[in-house]
């Protein structure tokens, strides 16, 4: 049942991505659009094939809905705003690059460095879940798993690594696609995201027991020295 819903996501993820780019484009004829899905599937694979064989409970976790009885309603919220923005800032990088062409486009060099950092954001990724059983796509408390405090690893530097890696998953995406556009309509999703940290803390500290003296013992929420 597992490996039937990962290849359904999986499935999924790739056609919805796929839909939000080649549509607004207007043409299958967009070769970076192309290697961004492989990369995308690539990743995905090597991801989801490592967390099966080691930590199938918290890839369970992680193919569940993103709405949950045991959700706070503004956690939901927040989810509903991001998710719409994630959606629209994903269509106007393609709209931009092949019809509004707002700003010039990245030259090759810098669209290559926007894949690197795409990649390097999902490693981030990969090491925040690799490291937190508990990274649930919901906020909640996971008292029947046996919720803890992690603050190992990447978690040892900031609070929410995973969240760290969204910026240059999104910079990178738009580079690596040629919308420098697309950057500044990034800051859409990043602010829900920004406001989701603040919801999650605050919960995280009432319900998890340690989690206000973590917040002192790591200061920075996603960026040392800055936030």
């Amino acid at each position: 049942m597992l490996l039937l819903k990962l290849s359904l996501r999986l499935a999924f993820g790739l056609v919805f991505v796929g839909s939000l780019l080649f549509l607004p484009a207007g043409t299958l004829d967009w070769w970076r659009a192309w290697v961004y899905l492989g990369a995308m599937l690539l990743l995905m694979l090597v991801g989801s094939a490592w967390f099966y064989a080691y930590s199938p409970g918290l890839l369970e976790e992680r193919l569940g809905a993103p709405v949950q009885r045991a959700q706070p309603l503004a956690d939901k919220i927040v989810l509903l705003f991001y998710f719409t923005f994630y959606m629209a800032w994903l269509a106007f990088i393609p709209l931009d690059a092949f019809r509004w062409h707002l700003l010039e486009k990245p030259g090759e060099t810098v669209s290559a460095l926007g894949l690197v950092l795409y990649f390097l954001g999902m490693g981030l990724v990969f090491l925040a879940l690799k490291e937190n059983a508990f990274a649930a796509p919901v906020v909640k408390h996971q008292e029947t798993r046996g919720h803890k405090v992690i603050d190992s690893g990447v978690y040892g530097v900031v609070r929410h690594p995973m969240y760290a890696a969204f910026p240059p998953i999104m910079v990178g995406t738009s580079l690596w696609l040629q919308s420098y556009a697309a950057i500044a309509m990034a800051a859409l999703p990043f602010g829900a995201i920004t406001v989701r940290i603040l919801l999650e803390e605050a919960f995280l500290r009432r319900e998890l027991p340690g989690y206000e003296e973590y917040m002192r013992r790591v200061k920075w929420r996603v960026l040392p020295g800055v936030w």
